[in-house]
């Protein structure tokens, strides 16, 4: 583990290093948090998931994205959710949905949905955290343009962080200010204000993937929910997406 300190001027008291893990999946949204926590002036943490999901490209954008952040300490946790099934990302058997441009989503939660995805894997961060003295967690969860998810919504992250000073002894031990945060500071954001926010910290979006089913190739299949949330976040941003241009 680094050391707790920061270089300071001789004389001058060393402010304690801020650590934070983000969850990391390579996609828009998440790239953008990572922008964020580096901005608050964090030392993160990245941490992606190999979770049974039907491509491993989104794991290659990750590794991009930590690496053009220069995020020195971005880990990979084998966690195989596809042993359980039940989403179109972890079972072969469910058709990822896809649409034209001007066909609307379905209503309801989608296949696409990981049953208690997000609970993991905060629950992974929350370990992690604990383990190495980081008391902030940065999630890309949103409220706003989502595909109707119920662990993308206010409430849950508000439950999970209470959950997360009740369930550990660092939480327990913390003083009254003290315990565990939980930041999603994308949850009231349009997808075309989370881009413009990117952009302005300087994330190159080209190292990103948001789309369910790639192509064999690792180019998104401009059909999927998530396909069609990111150009029409690119749209309303009024900017090009430099990753549709990307051979």
């Amino acid at each position: 583990m680094e050391a707790d300190t920061a270089p300071a001027p001789s004389g001058t008291p060393t402010p304690p290093i801020r650590r934070a893990v983000v969850l990391l999946s390579g996609g828009l949204d998440s790239a953008t948090v990572l922008a964020i926590a580096k901005r608050e002036g964090f030392r993160v943490t990245a941490l992606s998931f190999r979770y049974g999901q039907r491509h491993g490209d989104e794991l290659a954008a990750a590794a991009r994205v930590a690496d053009a952040a220069g995020v020195a300490d971005h880990r990979v946790v084998d966690l195989d959710l596809s042993a359980f099934g039940g989403s179109a990302l972890t079972d072969a058997a469910i058709e990822v949905p896809q649409r034209d441009g001007q066909q609307p989503p379905d209503p309801g939660i989608p296949p696409t949905y990981v049953p208690a995805r997000n609970t993991v894997f905060l629950s992974v961060a929350l370990a992690l955290a604990e383990a190495t003295g980081a008391r902030d967690l940065f999630i890309g969860v949103n409220a706003v343009d989502y595909s109707g998810y119920p662990d993308c919504r206010p409430a849950f992250v508000e439950a999970f962080e209470r959950l997360a000073n009740l369930a550990t002894r660092a939480g327990v031990e913390a003083s009254p200010t003290g315990g565990f945060r939980v930041h999603a500071p994308l949850i009231r954001l349009s997808k075309a204000e989370i881009i413009r926010r990117g952009t302005a910290l300087g994330v190159d979006y080209g190292d990103t993937l948001s789309c369910y089913a790639p192509a064999a190739s690792g180019r998104a299949c401009g059909r999927c929910d998530a396909c069609h949330l990111r150009a029409a976040g690119f749209r309303e941003a009024g900017l090009t997406d430099p990753a549709a241009s990307t051979p």
